[in-house]
């Protein structure tokens, strides 16, 4: 199949949506309660999803403005990104919107068209009394951020779907890398040009253009 053996994952959102306790919850097994602004904290995790045993360098990001910089460059760099946003607060549900449009802009393509994204949305421990964003607005949401978006909701505190985010991205991400696996190989080889006097080892190589696919959800 031709998977990679580490699998670098970007966790965005803004500050405050449980991205740390996510990431924490699901590399230790550990709940943690304090909100500590973070800037940047890598962890490292094997996993085996489906009989492939993959390292997972995870990336928790900054929430703030401030570090938006150094956020899109990390953007760039992963295989696949986690976007959440707290179901108990609306604006980090709108502001998914503009971290997705960041995201595209990251990966320098003109289209969302395969970008391996999960979409969380987080405390659904505290549903019963302070959910201001439904599921099916999270749902609607993730269409919107293209084929290869899938929606979860989750809850560090009890560990619901903690594990299922993390698993489904890496499946997302062995689909990414294997469609351009198949993209490679149908590439035609480089064609020598007629012989010139002026140029005569030019050689024409002929891409093939990428298809853009519409929006579905799991």
């Amino acid at each position: 199949m031709g998977y990679r053996t580490e699998y670098r994952i970007i966790v965005i959102g803004s500050g405050g949506v449980g991205k740390s306790a996510l990431t924490i919850q699901y590399v230790q097994r550990l709940y943690i309660d304090i909100y500590d602004p973070t800037i940047e904290d890598s962890y490292r995790r094997q996993v085996d999803v489906d009989g492939t045993a993959i390292m997972l360098d995870i990336l928790d990001t900054a929430g703030q403005e401030e570090f938006k910089a150094m956020r899109d460059e990390n953007m760039g760099n992963g295989h696949g990104t986690i976007i959440v946003y707290s179901i108990t607060d609306d604006q980090s549900f709108q502001e998914t919107s503009k971290l997705f449009e960041e995201l595209v802009s990251a990966k320098e393509v003109s289209e969302p068209y395969n970008i391996p994204i999960v979409l969380v949305g987080n405390k659904v421990d505290l549903e019963s009394d302070r959910r201001m964003v439904t599921k099916e607005e999270g749902e609607e949401q993730a269409k919107k951020f293209g084929e290869s978006c899938r929606f979860f909701e989750t809850s560090a505190k009890l560990r619901i779907n903690v594990d299922r985010i993390f698993e489904e991205l890496v499946r997302l991400i062995n689909k990414d890398l294997e469609q351009q696996s198949d993209e490679e190989d149908r590439q035609p080889a480089s064609i020598e040009s007629p012989p010139s006097s002026s140029r005569p080892d030019e050689k024409v190589s002929k891409k093939p253009t990428k298809t853009k696919k519409p929006c579905s959800l799991l």
